[in-house]
């Protein structure tokens, strides 16, 4: 969890889906997570949907995919998956791109 310039945003890291994670999201407004969705080593584009409900953030940011084969996946069905359940919005970047708060 990082603090700063009054904003609140969670970084899941490496991880795969669990129960604790709603308990992120009971402490705080958030303005943003940033969760993997890649799978093999990290939870999948699907268990990050869950996770994406769990936690509550405003904005959520994928990471930890496609960069090779074994963790490639559909960052825009993601997206969609999640901006159709009404849990956050999505903002899904290019490597290098930023993303303003």
């Amino acid at each position: 969890m990082v603090e700063i310039g009054g904003k609140r945003i969670y970084h899941l890291g490496d991880t795969a889906l669990f129960s604790d994670l709603q308990l992120v999201g009971k402490r705080g407004r958030l303005d943003a997570a940033l969760m993997c969705i890649g799978g093999h080593y990290t939870m999948d584009r699907f268990d990050a949907v869950e996770a994406a409900r769990l936690v509550g953030a405003d904005l959520v940011i994928p990471c930890h995919y496609d960069t090779f084969p074994p963790i490639e996946t559909d960052a825009e069905a993601f997206k969609s998956d999640v901006q159709n359940a009404g849990f956050s919005e999505v903002a899904v970047l290019q490597p290098g791109a930023s993303h303003t708060l």
